[in-house]
């Protein structure tokens, strides 16, 4: 396992003055000034360029999407502030990796040479793994950069997220990727082959990651082309970069609350992009219909009450049909809801009658609405007094049906949007019968 871990440290800094070396990394940036896309954390306001300003570190996460700079950035650093560098991966390391490190660091200390510990992928250690580094934290013996693709706030342990700060990397822009085609160039020493539109098609395949465009950027060099190609033919040659997607990861949870708040707030075409964006990337339709299903109820409710009919309807005719031609019926019910009324009334209706239900314990009903099937029943007042709504005129009897000890409660408001206004109509209708009905029988 020690072989193991000295060649993971050799493997994550290789020569990048090496002739075959890879084009990524003979780019690789000498300073945090040639840093691109991150100015935000390496400038002289950013977190981190304060920190090499002082020359001292403090422990910290970097979290971003692939591509982005996390493993050059924690090299730099070391570099700046004069640290000694080591860095192992979690995918990789163990237990026994990590004990080596720290009794290493820790004589590297008594030598007044501070260690700074980059752990690429920190997010796969477990929980016991991630606290064995506190104490190290701690008292100073490593200085810890953490790399990390996901939220840390869902894979990282509290305790150590509490001793460390967490800085967020951007996804590279377009003038970031630009920046970095440049400098390609100017390594090779001649321009890239391609089209200024098939540069920008480039770029955008590139989908943020800094590491895939110069990978690109290197095939194109390599091959051997009559003339610049246009968007069609470097599609052709080229591959697009796979969308960054987990199903049970922030990416998954970040695209259906952006569709669900895009449905909330009626733009039927951001809904149909995030949509998209979750059903090309592999996400089980069956999950976004679940969403959809849930939405009708919370968002539009009784506003539309056929915007549930039209969900479980998409749901049918996904089954029936499956992929792809089922997906046609979940842009139905997706573009269904993004259009239709809106209101959260039952969801608010149901949150507060639960509360009260709580609160109020074991309360009885009034007597005169329970069904008195035994004579016992009959006797002590079961369903006594009680009136039969379909004998009056209205259809309307006005009864009291809360419980005696408790104040009628008012728990769904309808809006006067869609077929709640006259939902609301009919309510409001009911009660002033209800309030005059009550007055007639004060003056009986």
């Amino acid at each position: 396992m020690a072989d193991l871990f000295a060649d993971q440290v050799t493997a994550q800094q290789p020569d990048a003055n090496a002739p075959d070396a890879p084009l990524a990394d003979r780019l690789r940036p000498r300073n945090l000034g040639e840093v691109v896309g991150q100015e935000h954390l390496t400038g002289p306001d950013g977190a981190i360029g304060r920190m090499v300003m002082v020359g001292k570190l403090s422990s910290m996460i970097l979290w971003g999407p692939p591509g982005t700079g996390k493993t050059t950035i924690a090299r730099l650093l070391a570099d700046a502030v004069g640290m000694r560098f080591v860095a192992i991966s979690a995918v990789f390391s163990g237990v026994a990796d990590l004990k080596k490190v720290f009794a290493e660091a820790r004589q590297m200390t008594k030598a007044d040479q501070r260690t700074l510990l980059f752990v690429d992928e920190i997010h796969r250690f477990n929980r016991a793994q991630q606290d064995g580094f506190l104490p190290f934290v701690e008292d100073g013996t490593v200085t810890l950069v953490g790399a990390t693709t996901e939220n840390p706030s869902f894979e990282l342990n509290a305790a150590l997220l509490s001793r460390c700060q967490v800085l967020i990397l951007r996804r590279l822009d377009h003038q970031a990727l630009e920046t970095l085609i440049e400098r390609s160039e100017s390594e090779i020493g001649r321009s890239l082959p391609v089209t200024n539109e098939a540069r920008s098609a480039l770029i955008a395949s590139a989908d943020g990651d800094g590491r895939f465009l110069l990978n690109q950027a290197e095939t194109l060099f390599d091959i051997d082309l009559d003339g610049p190609l246009d968007p069609a033919a470097l599609s052709a040659l080229l591959h697009r970069r796979v969308a960054v997607y987990d199903k049970d990861r922030e990416g998954h949870y970040n695209l259906i609350s952006a569709l669900h708040k895009s449905l909330r707030g009626s733009d039927p075409q951001s809904a149909l992009y995030y949509l998209a964006r979750m059903l090309v990337a592999g996400e089980e339709p069956l999950y976004v219909l679940r969403r959809l299903v849930r939405f009708a109820s919370e968002d539009v409710g009784l506003a539309d009450p056929h915007a549930l009919v039209q969900c479980l309807a998409a749901k049918d005719a996904y089954d029936f049909l499956g992929s792809p031609e089922g997906e046609l019926a979940i842009v139905q019910a997706c573009l269904y809801l993004a259009t239709a009324p809106k209101s959260n009334a039952a969801y608010v209706a149901q949150k507060t009658a639960w509360r009260s239900a709580r609160d109020t314990g074991s309360l009885m009903p009034p007597a005169h609405i329970l069904n008195a099937p035994t004579k016992l029943m009959k006797d002590i007042g079961y369903g006594q007094g009680y009136a039969y709504d379909h004998d009056d005129d209205e259809a309307f009897s006005g009864a009291a049906y809360w419980p005696d000890e408790m104040e009628p409660q008012t728990y769904y408001q309808p809006t006067n949007r869609g077929f709640e206004a006259k939902v609301a109509e009919r309510i409001a209708y009911w009660e002033e019968m209800r309030l005059k009905r009550a007055e007639d029988n004060q003056n009986l």
